[in-house]
């Protein structure tokens, strides 16, 4: 497992897990993630190896005290198991891929990374000499949200805005930079009384409303269960249609009808409706997959369920979708969906729950319920949503049991908060539901909440006009 493998670092350096730190100090899951693109020379490379070996010097390393892994990243993140053994890998410089693989991957418990429960601090220490060829800013604030603090260390002509991307605030204490490697080692000093001090719940007035979680020089509020931090970053709250479902992992396709009664201006309302579901998820390699297509005379698979692992790209996707503006075989689309969308090919996971959201505004030109019922018996959970036209028995036949939990119904774009408000009420009905179901009956309700809110102020807007 990856953080056991310090027991071989150590050995390879002449040290064993019997502590040497000259401080008492808390424990910690502590990840090295270490730049060996071809802009470091040889040289180079070999003094970073040192500032790792001289920064364990007074980590207290063991099962039950601090833990760490090390990786290092090029145009590829390669785990390593002993510091001596490193070879410098010499290629690109793919900061941001090392940063997503060190939040789902490293800091795992698969990999030996403590129980979240448990409160151990999460660190991961980034040393970097050059410009990533990749996004960083993105999933480094992924990173920190998922209760990782993150060190960012530049050397040399890093651009310190990239390193304040990738560093947790404040960067006064996180993001530290130096003119050459030979001046990294002055960091050792640094470092150590950070890792070295008391424990800073107790040294400072957190204000912290239920858990407050130290780490070295800094530390973060917690929520009990069934709570979610507040922007402020102190007090909770229960869960608001702000709340995002993180955590909630699911294969979701979206089925949405393009047939020409729609008409263009309704179709934007519905890419709207669908972007404002995607909010409601947390997208990621390791979270909800979202795959979407669109029907009319055919089924288009606009993108598949392995396309895009985060929603700023799944959204744009979908602001890109073009109207189709013809007929309305809507149960060819369930067959679409059953047969293509939820394969391995298209990239359905073995054992997520899978869950289908199929909207449609009319009558369909063809059969609805032989598909629908395949897809539900092999463990499909279909939400049906109507507006205008759409026939209710072809909702009934298509929505998961109990129907009145899986279906809704509205006379036009204009009154979507009918379905809002039904969706409230299965909500206040729903507590022997499972918590993924109760999960998505919340979340649709909060995209269609959404969604009503920027209709009527379309709608205001014309008035004014």
């Amino acid at each position: 497992m990856f953080f056991f493998s310090m027991l071989q670092i150590w050995k390879d350096v002449g040290f064993y897990l019997i502590s040497t730190a000259q401080c008492k100090m808390m424990p910690l899951d502590f990840v090295f993630v270490i730049d060996s693109s071809r802009s470091i020379r040889t040289s180079d490379y070999e003094k970073v190896k040192t500032f790792i070996i001289n920064l364990l010097r007074f980590l207290n390393v063991g099962p039950n005290a601090t833990r760490v892994g090390l990786l290092q990243y090029g145009s590829v993140v390669q785990n390593e198991f002993t510091v001596m053994s490193m070879k410098h890998l010499a290629t690109g410089t793919m900061t941001g891929l090392a940063l997503q693989y060190t939040m789902e991957t490293a800091f795992t418990e698969e990999e030996g990374a403590r129980p979240e429960e448990l409160l151990i601090p999460r660190i991961a220490m980034v040393v970097t000499d050059g410009r990533p060829q990749d996004e960083v800013e993105e999933v480094a604030a992924q990173a920190r949200q998922a209760g990782i603090q993150i060190f960012a260390i530049g050397v040399g002509r890093v651009d310190m805005n990239t390193l304040k991307a990738i560093g947790s605030e404040p960067h006064s204490e996180h993001v530290h930079l130096v003119a050459n490697f030979s001046q990294i080692e002055t960091l050792i000093t640094v470092f150590q009384s950070k890792l070295c001090e008391r424990d800073m719940c107790e040294v400072v007035d957190h204000q912290c409303q239920h858990i407050c979680v130290s780490s070295p020089a800094s530390y973060r509020c917690k929520c009990r269960s069934g709570y979610i931090l507040n922007p402020d970053g102190k007090t909770c709250r229960g869960h608001s249609c702000i709340q995002e479902v993180f955590g909630l992992v699911l294969d979701v396709v979206i089925v949405i009808d393009g047939s020409k009664s729609l008409g263009p201006s309704n179709f934007e309302l519905v890419k709207q409706f669908v972007n404002t579901i995607v909010d409601a998820f947390d997208v990621s390699r390791t979270g909800t997959h979202i795959g979407l297509i669109q029907y009319s005379t055919k089924v288009r698979s606009e993108f598949s369920l392995n396309q895009f692992i985060s929603a700023r790209d799944v959204k744009q996707a979908v602001s890109q979708v073009q109207y189709m503006g013809r007929g309305s075989l809507t149960g060819s689309a369930l067959r679409h969906m059953f047969e293509t969308s939820f394969s391995p090919g298209e990239g359905a996971r073995a054992g997520v729950q899978r869950v289908s959201i199929v909207f449609t505004d009319g009558r369909s030109q063809d059969d609805v319920s032989e598909w629908a019922t395949k897809a539900k018996e092999s463990g499909v959970t279909i939400y049906a949503l109507g507006v205008g036209k759409a026939v209710e028995q072809e909702l009934k036949e298509m929505a998961s049991e109990p129907k009145e939990k899986h279906l809704f119904y509205t006379e036009d774009f204009g009154k979507m908060g009918e379905i809002t408000e039904k969706l409230k009420d299965t909500l206040r009905i729903c507590k022997g539901t499972s918590l993924n179901n109760m999960c998505l009956y919340f979340s649709l309700t909060c995209s269609l909440e959404a969604l009503s809110k920027k209709i009527q102020l379309l709608e205001n807007q014309n008035i004014r006009k």
